[in-house]
């Protein structure tokens, strides 16, 4: 028996503070362009099915009850004491959480007080730029609080992510823009958007990054599967591989979040540079009864103290309990099969469990 007691999720959101009805919470599950096909259900899928097994039990229901049923019952118990029962039936212990989304989502002192956990927060690179550019008049306005602003989240934050591949893709070029580059660029942004508008410039989304990097802390990189819409053939974490080398002994991690269905180059990337790390959650969340496969690929290529699992869950209280189920189970199925066939020992599974689990995550992001 592998035993993972506690878990550190190392990347999530907060969970939505409203009730839902069948359509809204369904629309939750997977990110779509829009409805599924008429007379389907997105509980029709591996995330669904997951929800189904794992989360009734939990509100006092038989696992795979029908759709109907839960809801009622989550509507019965109300939004406030559902979440608590799913959140602290998770198993996490500390949530680390990007604050950097829109919508009524809990803040991280409300996830950690739900949860019976700690939460710290994970800063969103594009958001506090956006945010600067709404009160800084001019250029070297814009540019003197953004640098302020970065140092300030660093004191307090754990890690910076970035949603550069989603905004433009990850073929960005490798090396900091000069000066003079940033200053064309941040002209060009503000006389252009409005309150609110959208960081998409590859020049800025470069110069973000690097200010991150210079900051030490952990910097955290989407790639793979995202946004509803998103062209993933420009995510794919190996377009990473010229920033990665310029990154290198400079003291700041890299973490490359999700990856699928490109988990083994993130992974092998993690293999080639000592900073690198790779996340094992998210992907588990989407491919449910197969977890355990993607989860032994990334294993097959990825040192094991590189990789950390976080649930990757936004909006629903669910997407934790059944990221966190999928990784326990996964990871029991994988390393127990490899014990049971003599390649390990059962002290040694047990050791990179916990590594997984939680110890990665707690050196990677100085939680001790």
């Amino acid at each position: 028996m592998i035993e993972t007691p506690s878990l550190v999720d190392q990347y999530c959101h907060g969970v939505l503070r409203t009730e839902l009805g069948l359509g809204t919470f369904e629309a939750h599950l997977s990110r779509t362009e829009g409805p599924p096909a008429p007379g389907t259900t997105l509980f029709d899928t591996q995330t669904g099915f997951a929800v189904r097994r794992w989360c009734p039990p939990l509100l006092g229901l038989e696992p795979h009850c029908t759709p109907a049923r839960y809801l009622a019952r989550r509507r019965e118990l109300g939004v406030l004491e559902s979440g608590r029962r799913l959140l602290r039936g998770s198993g996490i212990t500390t949530y680390l959480v990007d604050t950097g989304l829109p919508g009524d989502l809990t803040e991280p002192g409300e996830l950690a007080s739900a949860g019976a956990a700690e939460a710290r927060e994970i800063v969103r690179l594009e958001l506090l730029a956006e945010q600067v550019a709404d009160t800084s008049g001019t250029v070297e306005s814009f540019l003197a609080n953004l640098a302020e602003s970065v140092h300030a989240a660093a004191a307090n934050a754990v890690a910076f992510t970035s949603v550069a591949g989603v905004r433009h893709g990850l073929a960005l070029a490798p090396e900091p823009p000069g000066p003079g580059e940033v200053r064309g660029a941040v002209g060009r942004w503000l006389a252009g958007r409005g309150v609110g508008g959208e960081l998409s410039d590859p020049v800025l989304l470069r110069h973000l990054l690097w200010s991150a990097v210079a900051s030490g802390l952990p910097l955290q990189l989407h790639a793979g599967l995202g946004a509803p819409g998103l062209r993933i053939d420009r995510t794919d974490p190996v377009l990473l591989t010229d920033f990665v080398r310029a990154t290198a002994g400079l003291g700041t991690d890299l973490v490359l979040l999700n990856g699928y269905p490109y988990h083994r180059h993130a992974a092998h990337l993690a293999g080639v540079f000592p900073h690198v790390h790779v996340d094992s959650g998210a992907a588990l969340v989407r491919t449910g009864a197969r977890a355990a496969t993607v989860l032994a690929e990334i294993l097959e290529l990825a040192p094991f103290g590189k990789i950390l699992f976080s649930t990757g869950a936004q909006g629903l209280p669910e997407l934790h309990v059944v990221g966190a189920r999928l990784f326990r189970e996964a990871l029991g199925r994988v390393l127990g099969t490899w014990v049971a066939e003599g390649a390990w020992c059962l002290a040694d599974a047990q050791r990179v469990a916990g590594m997984l689990a939680s110890g990665n995550a707690r050196r990677v992001y100085g939680l001790d």
